[in-house]
């Protein structure tokens, strides 16, 4: 085994400004690659700094963060402003090490566990990162609350209460069976005994969809689980694995184990598969499936599939449908979002439009209540947080071609009415020097034209009709583009030829080192109501969507010529919005 390794102590910051600590271990050998290691929930960085040598990679850096309320991080122990706040800080962490260490993240293994190993699983799902592989311990995909109703109980108190605080019901002898790691747990100072209500539920709601979509997750995944946990429930990791897209999958049960799987008496054995696995990634080539042809097999084919064929009219599941629909109709008479719904198509420009404004009308008080209702459902509170991502990442994109002193040219290939584009330009520093917006249907381009002349920008923008995959179209646009845009439109359409002509023809019209937004919907709460209940612009149709896991989205994305660069995500998980650039040619 290898010599102690030296330490370094370092610092990244976050999207919203705070400072996070690190350790990082350099390699000993010729670097090969980065383990990058997440602690249990409650603990910190220290806890794992045996795992170093333990491990016997001497040809790997090795890093390990505090994440926020824990260890020498800042914050109040056991918070984050939310859950998938801490995920997004998993991708700025990766992010920072590939920025600042030149590690790129396929040349990344990363080494998860408990709360940390469900914060890696929503990551790689809601992320889709290019690393080489997880390798996941005891996540707490389902903690053991032994008090009935804790769950439901907890949701109410905060929604009566507000935020608060649950201490560990856990003791040292529960978790480990070594006693040296069970003294340090008890004295350790930087032991966050309670967490947050807010992140409990959080990481309970993230779990529930994280195992119930895992197919979306493609990483060569090795899953360790203690035989004798204490704390989390085994069904949900076995769920799990089964439900894995990887193709490069194993499970381990370790029998007699508790819950601090890394940490047990007798880890070896453990730790001995732990470093096989990742030498026997990192001996092969990255790969990963091919997902462009999703669209012909798979389970969200087989999921769109159902979700369109009728129901029988007298089932249960059928009057219940049934029902639904005409509470529809009947809300709209007085909601006037639901009646714009039944109008121009519950995914229409218009639609977007009016959930953007997020302002209710209707008939009176019950009418404008009603409406409120409407626009408050989670998926248009995932829209709306998708337009504010979208504004960012624009103008972030704004932001680097003006310090490469180029032109800004910006192109959306199917933009409603344009708002999310025209809005974001509002508080940039400069105007660029052309926007041209574009969409196939004839209400848009006059409502769109029309909001262009509302906000002054004649001179700048203007808005035509024209076919987002019609890839001569697309390719022939002039002025040439240096920022493309593509948002809310690929996920309405199931079939991926559509799309990669579509994205050929924004990579022939943006320009060398111009850059791509698109968006995707990996997930949503919501599909069935939405297949069962609300209609189409496209002649009133059922709107049955396919979902894109982010995996399947950024390959073709990648194969069209562009480099993906960052991403948002709402809290639910529902809407992505992404940054890319055009690779030279």
């Amino acid at each position: 085994m290898s010599s102690p390794r030296a330490v370094s102590e370092h610092h990244f910051t976050t999207h919203d400004g705070v400072s996070l600590f690190y350790r990082h271990w350099p390699a000993t050998q010729p670097s090969r690659g980065a383990v990058v290691m997440f602690h249990r929930g409650h603990e910190h960085s220290g806890r794992l700094v045996h795992l170093v040598d333990e491990l016997d990679l001497p040809g790997f850096d090795f890093f390990a963060w505090d994440a926020r309320g824990h260890g020498l991080s800042p914050g109040e122990r056991g918070w984050s402003p939310s859950f998938g706040t801490s995920v997004r800080d998993v991708q700025t962490f990766v992010e920072h090490i590939r920025d600042a260490h030149g590690i790129a993240l396929a040349d990344m293994a990363v080494l998860a566990q408990s709360v940390g190993a469900v914060l890696v699983s929503t990551w790689a799902h809601d992320y889709a990162p290019p690393v080489r592989c997880l390798v996941l311990a005891s996540p707490a995909f389902r903690v053991k609350l032994y008090v009935p109703f804790a769950r439901p109980g907890l949701t109410l108190l905060q929604k009566l209460r507000g935020n608060f605080f649950v201490n560990s019901y856990v003791k040292a002898k529960f978790l480990t069976h070594d006693p040296v790691r069970q003294a340090s747990y008890d004295s350790d100072p930087l032991i966050a005994r309670a967490i947050s209500v807010n992140i409990l539920l959080g990481l309970y709601e993230a779990a529930e969809r994280v195992v119930a979509d895992a197919q979306a997750i493609t990483l060569p995944t090795q899953l360790l689980i203690s035989g004798a946990d204490w704390v989390v429930h085994h069904g949900p990791q076995h769920a799990f694995f089964e439900r894995l897209g990887s193709t490069v999958k194993e499970k381990h049960v370790l029998d007699g184990f508790y819950h601090d799987t890394l940490g047990e008496k007798d880890r070896a054995p453990a730790l001995a598969r732990i470093h096989d696995f990742i030498l026997r990634r990192f001996a092969e080539p990255a790969s990963r499936p091919d997902l462009r042809n999703a669209d012909q097999h798979g389970p969200s084919r087989d999921e769109a599939e159902a979700l369109s064929r009728p129901l029988p009219a007298l089932s249960p599941r059928g009057l219940y449908w049934s029902a639904y629909r005409a509470s529809l109709k009947l809300g709209g008479l007085l909601s006037e979002g639901v009646a714009l719904g039944h109008r121009t198509g519950f995914d229409s420009g218009s639609t977007l439009d009016y959930v953007y404004r997020n302002t209710p009308a209707g008939a009176g008080p019950i009418g404008r209540a009603i409406d409120r209702n409407y626009l408050d459902a989670i998926g248009w509170r995932g829209i709306r947080q998708r337009k504010l991502h979208l504004e960012e990442l624009l103008r972030l994109a704004l932001q680097r071609l003006q310090q490469e002193g180029r032109p800004q040219r910006v192109l959306d290939i199917a933009a409603g009415h344009g708002r999310y584009v025209l809005e974001a330009l509002e508080g940039a520093p400069r105007r660029p020097d052309s926007i041209l917006l574009r969409d196939f249907s004839d209400i848009n381009v006059r409502d769109g034209a029309a909001l262009i002349r509302a906000k002054g920008l004649q001179d700048t923008a203007r808005f035509e009709k024209g076919d987002a995959f019609d890839q001569a179209s697309v390719a022939a646009v002039s002025p040439r583009p240096t920022v493309g845009i593509v948002s809310g439109l690929y996920e309405l359409f199931p079939d991926n030829g559509m799309v990669r002509r579509s994205l050929a023809g924004m990579a022939q019209a943006v320009e060398p080192g111009g850059y791509l937004l698109y968006t995707g919907q990996p997930w949503h709460p919501q599909l069935e109501l939405i297949a069962r209940a609300l209609t189409s612009y496209r002649g009133g149709e059922a709107w049955v969507m396919r979902r894109r896991s982010q995996a399947e989205m950024d390959q073709l994305v990648d194969e069209a010529g562009f480099d993906k660069l960052t991403q948002r995500i709402d809290e639910w998980g529902i809407f992505t919005v992404s940054l890319a650039r055009r690779r030279p040619t």
